[in-house]
């Protein structure tokens, strides 16, 4: 099984310098990048300043002048939002500039606030067409000049200037239901899940869906599949419950964005007050240390371990949940030095 890392540049609260956010960032993407993890994952989101990440491509290119062999992955852009001829060119130039380390995935979004902002009249559970008409488009223009009458797009004869350096640059696709399931592994893309803070039940489900897509289309599909948590390894008393706290308080956050309650002031989203959100395993301190990538190193050894007999191909270290900054330095250190080696078998 491969590591990779998933961190956004993420302020809760105005008193948090935008500086050292960025410093940090930048830290813990060099220290993924010298542990060898495989790919380091940038998102995009707009107006939020609990994801500040308006072009994944720029940050990306930020990442590969300070990197050497991680790889780049746009995880993911938003189809809806973009021109294709836009995101051929910008995703190829990362390509360029970073002598050919992109990953390019595509999605169909998360919160219908953004949508009403990017894309206003587009309702967020109609915007798979969107990434469906955008993702082999983007592959036609990277070859050469295309013309395209689309239900989304319409273009004379263009082209991506400039190419990717990489023959077959890799595509993933961010999937959850069965539908797009089926469109990744017809397309032959890499598939990565966010069970979100469910337990390991729906990793379980998302696995389900992904063989009966597969044999569906008949076998034959030989592509990744990654699934991405919330991780922070702890041997303190002190930094399991900074970790508590922390996904508690961004989960309070991110009900607000997801049930459309509360408001968001100049970019902060107000919480959700937790006993709205009561009866929802999600928010239970114990249910969450139990279903996300939260323990000891032991503990995540072995929940690890589960994920990798399930048929996961690369797990997703999710740095991002408003911890404290050395509190997530010393969880990555944890992983790399006493978690990683487990696996050590599996990296190559």
């Amino acid at each position: 099984m491969k590591f990779q890392i998933a961190i956004n540049l993420e302020r809760m609260t105005p008193e948090t310098d935008i500086t050292a956010v960025r410093d940090h960032t930048l830290e813990m993407v060099q220290m993924a990048d010298r542990a060898g993890f495989e790919i380091v994952w940038a998102a995009e989101h707009h107006a939020l300043e609990m994801t500040i990440a308006p072009n994944p491509f720029q940050i990306l290119t930020w990442w590969a002048d300070h990197t050497d062999n991680i790889r780049l992955g746009c995880g993911v852009a938003n189809a809806a939002y973009w021109h294709p001829i836009n995101l051929a060119g910008e995703a190829a130039m990362v390509d360029l500039l970073s002598g050919g380390r992109l990953e390019l995935g595509l999605g169909s979004g998360a919160y219908q606030r953004e949508f009403d902002r990017m894309r206003p009249g587009l309702d967020q559970k109609d915007s798979h067409r969107y990434m469906q008409e955008m993702l082999p488009l983007v592959q036609e223009l990277w070859k050469g000049d295309v013309e395209h009458n689309g239900e989304n797009w319409q273009f004379p004869k263009a082209t991506s200037c400039p190419k990717p350096l990489q023959e077959n640059v890799p595509m993933w696709v961010a999937a959850r239901s069965p539908a797009t399931f089926d469109y990744a592994v017809a397309n032959e893309c890499d598939i990565m899940c966010w069970p979100l803070t469910l337990p390991f039940s729906e990793a379980e489900k998302y696995k389900a869906q992904l063989d009966e897509s597969i044999q569906k289309a008949g076998g034959g599909w030989s592509k990744r599949f990654a699934l991405m948590r919330h991780t922070s390894v702890y041997t303190t008393p002190e930094d399991r419950g900074a970790t508590l706290d922390a996904i508690r308080s961004v989960l309070g956050q991110f009900g607000n964005l997801m049930m459309k309650k509360g408001q968001v002031n100049n970019g902060f989203p107000e919480q959700v007050p937790l006993a709205s959100l009561e009866g929802n395993s999600r928010v239970d301190p114990d249910m969450l240390e139990e279903s996300l990538m939260f323990g000891n190193p032991e503990t995540v050894i072995a929940k690890l371990q589960k994920y990798q007999t399930l048929g996961v191909d690369a797990f997703i270290y999710y740095a991002s949940m408003g911890l404290d900054f050395d509190v997530q330095k010393r969880s990555l250190q944890l992983f790399i030095d006493e978690v990683m080696p487990a696996f050590a078998s599996e990296k190559g």
